[in-house]
Protein backbone atom coordinates (compact mmCIF):
# COMPACT_ATOMS: atom_id res chain seq x y z
CA UNK A 1 0.00 0.00 0.00
CA UNK A 2 1.28 3.30 -1.07
CA UNK A 3 1.84 6.16 1.43
CA UNK A 4 -0.72 8.12 0.08
CA UNK A 5 -3.41 5.47 -0.15
CA UNK A 6 -1.79 4.73 3.71
CA UNK A 7 -3.09 8.83 4.74
CA UNK A 8 -5.99 8.50 2.82
CA UNK A 9 -7.39 5.39 5.10
CA UNK A 10 -6.13 7.28 8.14
CA UNK A 11 -7.84 10.39 6.77
CA UNK A 12 -10.84 8.87 6.60
CA UNK A 13 -10.54 6.94 9.76
CA UNK A 14 -10.42 10.02 11.73
CA UNK A 15 -13.15 11.60 10.01
CA UNK A 16 -15.47 8.61 11.39
CA UNK A 17 -13.97 9.09 15.16
CA UNK A 18 -14.88 12.88 14.75
CA UNK A 19 -18.30 12.69 13.32
CA UNK A 20 -18.77 10.11 15.99
CA UNK A 21 -17.17 12.44 19.24
CA UNK A 22 -19.71 15.58 17.47
CA UNK A 23 -22.49 13.02 17.53
CA UNK A 24 -25.37 14.41 20.50
CA UNK A 25 -24.79 11.02 22.55
CA UNK A 26 -21.64 9.32 21.35
CA UNK A 27 -22.05 5.34 20.51
CA UNK A 28 -19.97 2.71 22.08
CA UNK A 29 -16.40 2.77 20.21
CA UNK A 30 -15.12 -0.62 18.52
CA UNK A 31 -11.66 -1.30 20.18
CA UNK A 32 -9.15 0.08 17.89
CA UNK A 33 -11.16 3.40 18.08
CA UNK A 34 -11.51 3.19 22.00
CA UNK A 35 -7.14 2.91 22.04
CA UNK A 36 -7.48 5.96 19.51
CA UNK A 37 -9.37 7.87 21.81
CA UNK A 38 -7.24 7.21 24.96
CA UNK A 39 -4.07 7.83 23.06
CA UNK A 40 -5.45 11.38 21.54
CA UNK A 41 -6.43 12.08 25.28
CA UNK A 42 -2.81 10.93 26.70
CA UNK A 43 -1.89 13.47 23.85
CA UNK A 44 -3.88 15.87 24.80
CA UNK A 45 -3.07 15.38 28.36
CA UNK A 46 0.82 16.14 27.28
CA UNK A 47 -0.18 19.06 25.40
CA UNK A 48 -1.72 21.12 27.94
CA UNK A 49 1.10 22.27 29.54
CA UNK A 50 2.41 24.18 26.30
CA UNK A 51 4.78 21.40 25.95
CA UNK A 52 5.11 17.99 24.34
CA UNK A 53 8.30 16.28 25.74
CA UNK A 54 10.23 13.64 24.90
CA UNK A 55 9.39 12.07 28.52
CA UNK A 56 5.60 12.64 27.77
CA UNK A 57 5.67 10.99 24.49
CA UNK A 58 7.99 8.04 25.80
CA UNK A 59 5.28 7.87 28.56
CA UNK A 60 2.77 7.71 26.41
CA UNK A 61 4.05 4.60 24.40
CA UNK A 62 4.61 3.01 28.10
CA UNK A 63 1.20 3.26 28.77
CA UNK A 64 0.43 2.17 25.89
CA UNK A 65 2.15 -0.46 25.47
CA UNK A 66 1.46 -2.18 28.90
CA UNK A 67 -2.53 -1.00 28.07
CA UNK A 68 -2.64 -3.02 24.86
CA UNK A 69 -0.12 -5.40 24.94
CA UNK A 70 1.26 -3.38 21.44
CA UNK A 71 5.03 -3.61 20.00
CA UNK A 72 7.17 -0.86 19.45
CA UNK A 73 5.84 -0.46 15.84
CA UNK A 74 2.64 -0.56 16.38
CA UNK A 75 2.66 1.62 19.89
CA UNK A 76 4.57 4.67 17.61
CA UNK A 77 1.70 3.76 14.62
CA UNK A 78 -1.18 4.41 16.88
CA UNK A 79 0.32 7.35 18.64
CA UNK A 80 1.20 9.09 15.32
CA UNK A 81 -2.43 8.87 14.26
CA UNK A 82 -3.62 10.33 18.02
CA UNK A 83 -1.08 12.95 17.28
CA UNK A 84 -2.89 13.55 14.13
CA UNK A 85 -6.65 12.84 16.10
CA UNK A 86 -6.12 15.27 18.74
CA UNK A 87 -5.12 18.02 16.86
CA UNK A 88 -8.49 18.13 15.10
CA UNK A 89 -10.71 16.53 18.22
CA UNK A 90 -13.80 18.53 19.37
CA UNK A 91 -13.75 19.80 22.06
CA UNK A 92 -12.60 17.30 25.42
CA UNK A 93 -15.60 16.93 27.00
CA UNK A 94 -17.11 14.71 24.09
CA UNK A 95 -13.80 13.18 23.67
CA UNK A 96 -13.82 11.80 27.30
CA UNK A 97 -17.62 10.45 26.97
CA UNK A 98 -16.98 8.54 23.78
CA UNK A 99 -14.07 7.64 25.90
CA UNK A 100 -16.72 6.70 28.83
CA UNK A 101 -18.52 5.14 26.93
CA UNK A 102 -16.10 2.41 25.65
CA UNK A 103 -14.58 1.43 28.96
CA UNK A 104 -15.85 -0.22 31.73
CA UNK A 105 -16.26 1.56 35.01
CA UNK A 106 -13.65 -0.69 36.54
CA UNK A 107 -10.91 -0.02 34.00
CA UNK A 108 -11.20 3.77 34.10
CA UNK A 109 -9.23 4.64 36.89
CA UNK A 110 -6.18 2.78 34.88
CA UNK A 111 -7.10 5.45 32.13
CA UNK A 112 -6.70 8.16 34.86
CA UNK A 113 -3.79 6.83 36.11
CA UNK A 114 -2.29 6.73 32.49
CA UNK A 115 -3.04 10.20 32.46
CA UNK A 116 -1.56 10.87 35.54
CA UNK A 117 1.58 9.22 34.79
CA UNK A 118 1.87 11.32 31.33
CA UNK A 119 1.16 14.52 32.78
CA UNK A 120 3.76 14.37 35.53
CA UNK A 121 6.36 12.44 33.48
CA UNK A 122 8.27 15.97 32.72
CA UNK A 123 8.65 16.12 36.23
CA UNK A 124 6.34 19.37 36.53
CA UNK A 125 3.02 19.42 38.26
CA UNK A 126 1.07 22.03 35.84
CA UNK A 127 -2.04 23.77 37.01
CA UNK A 128 -3.91 23.54 33.54
CA UNK A 129 -2.69 19.37 33.75
CA UNK A 130 -4.35 19.49 37.26
CA UNK A 131 -7.43 21.13 36.18
CA UNK A 132 -7.93 19.05 32.89
CA UNK A 133 -7.16 15.80 34.41
CA UNK A 134 -9.98 16.62 37.07
CA UNK A 135 -12.57 17.47 34.63
CA UNK A 136 -11.37 14.17 32.84
CA UNK A 137 -11.86 11.89 35.79
CA UNK A 138 -15.39 13.06 36.77
CA UNK A 139 -16.49 13.10 33.14
CA UNK A 140 -15.28 9.55 33.20
CA UNK A 141 -17.57 8.65 36.25
CA UNK A 142 -14.77 9.00 39.25
CA UNK A 143 -14.46 10.77 42.42
CA UNK A 144 -11.76 13.41 43.49
CA UNK A 145 -10.52 10.67 45.82
CA UNK A 146 -10.19 7.90 42.98
CA UNK A 147 -8.35 10.60 40.77
CA UNK A 148 -6.44 11.19 43.63
CA UNK A 149 -5.31 7.79 44.32
CA UNK A 150 -4.96 7.08 40.59
CA UNK A 151 -1.79 10.05 40.64
CA UNK A 152 -0.94 8.82 43.67
CA UNK A 153 -0.34 5.37 41.86
CA UNK A 154 0.97 7.24 39.13
CA UNK A 155 3.63 8.86 41.19
CA UNK A 156 4.59 5.67 42.67
CA UNK A 157 5.66 4.69 39.34
CA UNK A 158 7.32 7.12 39.00
CA UNK A 159 9.58 6.59 41.19
CA UNK A 160 10.46 3.48 40.45
CA UNK A 161 11.42 4.69 36.78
Amino acid sequence: MSRVERSLILRAMLHAILRALVAPAPDRLPDHDARLALAALLVRVAKTDGLYAAEEVERIDRALTARYGLDAFAVARLRAEAEELEAQAPDTVRFTRALKAATALEDRAGLVQAMWSVALSDGIRDAEEDRLLRMVANLLGLTDVESNLARQRAERGADRG
